[in-house]
């Protein structure tokens, strides 16, 4: 990250067919070990990786609902 004075970069847009390669269940895991190693508890149930994301997919990408 730069101290530059620029705007958001995200979320970005998604296009068709609605899928992008980099965004998978290794990212998803990724960012759970992240928050585990910053002493948050670790994520004991499917729903817990469900909605962590679902809430990545949210900031990452702009949707025609939030448009």
């Amino acid at each position: 990250m730069t101290a530059a004075n620029r705007g958001p970069v995200y979320p970005l847009p998604l296009k068709e067919p609605h899928n992008d390669p980099r965004f998978d269940c290794g990212l998803v895991f990724d960012v759970a070990q992240v928050l585990e190693a910053h002493d948050y508890p670790a994520l004991a149930a499917g729903h817990d990786l469900l909605e962590l994301s679902q809430a990545l997919f949210g900031f990452i990408y702009s949707t025609e609902d939030k448009v």
